[in-house]
């Protein structure tokens, strides 16, 4: 166990990275998806189970828990890890991102962004000062530079002005970040969809210095192809010896696409999300158990899933409870969808270490076209 934190690229197949993340609280291998725990909890979870998924580091957000149930009060009741009971690393981001989408009344200056909850219409300041602040009371082990993410398409003119005041968010995030052995703190790539920018912005970080990089303003509404068009070049404007993240990404095809072009750490409200929807991902694509079709299935969702879903639960099941309304719904098919997630990561880590990931990610591909079994 390490003191301090550190990345050790452990090898490549093609652009695709396999590695492992040091932290005091444990190691992340890579590629890694992070499930995320908005509000000190991946829904319908509990940790241990997420733990049994394979996960080996979660998200919270800084926006949520800094209005419900507020940072001072984490720190005083512990940290969040032990506020949450999660042993391992945990990811904060900065809180830019919700400001932007689920704030209300939001005034942006060069100083940082004034809002008022989405909960009760109180105010408040988030500044990259006020970010690290909040990050270092809640005691996360990677923490995000606070950042502008505008929403896309926007006109050049726009997204350069976002980026470059990003770029300051940064610097001062930094300084203020100041001195945290065992601590990690990840700048913030963005630009949008135009190269000259995002090698701009990697420049400005990559000048200011940081333990991790991030390729954040993707997964905003410009779709697949337009993502992997920007992750064809923008990995490659980042340092080789630290990590790399996505933010907010995403579907099973789009982090298969992600790794493939030198991503290694990924995270979504997805597969949780889809959970409590009555969603389920597999091998063969997407299920969605509301469907009639399950109501006489007496078979898994994936047979060749290990998960206590597919272990113990029959189609007609699952089908019979999410009709219901009943909460074990929820929770069954979230552990499935991030039981899933996690096995397409330990796939991935072990094709692109054995030389094999083309065939692999063809493999992938090859199954998922084949969509669902048939009915009964």
């Amino acid at each position: 166990m390490t003191a301090l934190f550190n990345y050790k690229l452990k090898g490549t197949d093609g652009l695709a990275r396999t590695g492992v993340i040091s932290t005091p609280r444990g190691e992340i291998r890579t590629p890694a998806f992070m499930p995320v725990g908005t509000a000190a909890t991946v829904k319908a979870m509990m940790p241990e189970s997420v733990a049994a998924t394979g996960a080996d580091i979660l998200l919270g957000n800084t926006y949520h828990l800094m209005l419900r149930p507020g940072a001072e009060r984490v720190a005083r009741l512990g940290g969040l890890h032990r506020f949450m009971n999660w042993e391992k690393p945990i990811l904060t981001d900065s809180g830019g991102f919700q400001v932007m989408s689920l704030a209300g009344l939001r005034k942006l200056t060069e100083q940082g962004v004034t809002f008022r909850s989405h909960i009760d219409g109180s105010k408040h300041e988030l500044t990259p000062e006020r970010s690290m602040e909040i990050q270092r009371l809640l005691g996360s082990d990677i923490v995000m530079c606070f950042d502008e993410c505008p929403a896309l398409p926007a006109s050049d003119k726009a997204v350069a002005e976002s980026m470059r005041l990003s770029m300051r968010w940064a610097a001062r995030s930094k300084e203020a970040f100041g001195d945290r052995p065992g601590h990690a703190l990840f700048g913030i790539m963005q630009g949008g969809v135009t190269p000259e920018l995002r090698e701009e912005s990697a420049a400005a970080l990559t000048g200011i210095g940081f333990d991790g990089y991030a390729v954040g303003g993707l997964a905003v509404g410009e779709g697949q192809e337009a993502m992997f068009g920007v992750l064809e070049y923008a990995p490659g404007f980042l340092p080789e010896d630290k990590p790399r993240y996505l933010m907010g990404v995403g579907k099973p095809d789009d982090i298969v696409g992600a790794v493939k072009r030198g991503i290694d750490m990924m995270d979504c409200v997805l597969p949780s999300r889809s959970g409590r929807t009555g969603q389920a991902w597999t091998r063969r694509g997407q299920v969605n158990i509301k469907n009639a079709r399950h109501q006489d299935d007496p078979r898994p969702l994936d047979e060749a899933c290990g998960c206590p879903a597919c272990r113990n639960y029959s189609r007609a099941y699952l089908h019979h409870v999410f009709r219901s309304q009943e909460m074990i719904s929820g929770m069954l098919l979230t552990w499935h969808n991030l039981h899933y997630y996690q096995e397409i990561m330990a796939g991935m880590r072990a094709a692109i270490s054995e030389g094999r990931f083309a065939a692999w990610e063809a493999a992938f591909h090859a199954l998922r076209a084949e969509g669902d079994i048939e009915p009964v």
